[in-house]
């Protein structure tokens, strides 16, 4: 049985989870909410990616099918296949991910203010710090880079 593509996301953002608790300044009661916000950044940020592939792909006269599965090794990856059905890219999700956030290795700084922002207050101030991250010039431009690359 082939493994569930969502539940290999989910551990992809666990993985995110551990990297950021080694980066973001926790306290004692954090960890559930460090793992939290590895979970909903990988959910959050790999399941927009599908559906802005397939747009943007499509209105550039080049359309890809975009679909979230698995590799060999139960990893999650975001697949894109051209209409005749030819397997055109595998993006891996963690590479994704690595794209997206992180600079030279590290955790580009305006992400990790906003994510250390989220690990204060409300849930609610919590889930507004994570779509500011999400939606950071720091994450647009880098999602743009992803895109870019994809249409070649």
């Amino acid at each position: 049985m082939a493994p569930d593509p969502q539940a290999a996301l989910m551990q992809e953002g666990d993985r995110l989870a551990q990297h950021l608790a080694q980066t973001l300044r926790i306290q004692n009661g954090d960890q559930e909410r460090v793992l939290l916000l590895g979970r909903s950044i990988a959910v959050n940020l790999i399941q927009s990616l599908i559906p802005t592939i397939e747009q943007i792909t499509r209105h550039a006269g080049k359309p890809l099918h975009a679909v979230l599965t698995t590799d060999e090794r139960g990893r999650a990856i975001v697949q894109t296949v051209t209409p005749d059905g030819e397997i055109r890219a595998r993006l891996p999700a963690e590479d994704l991910l690595e794209d997206l956030l992180y600079t030279r290795g590290r955790l580009h700084p305006v992400v990790q203010a906003h994510l250390q922002d989220a690990l204060t207050g409300s849930e609610h101030h919590a889930t507004r710090a994570l779509a500011d991250a999400l939606r950071s010039k720091v994450v647009l431009e880098a999602l743009r880079r992803t895109l870019t690359r994809l249409m070649r």
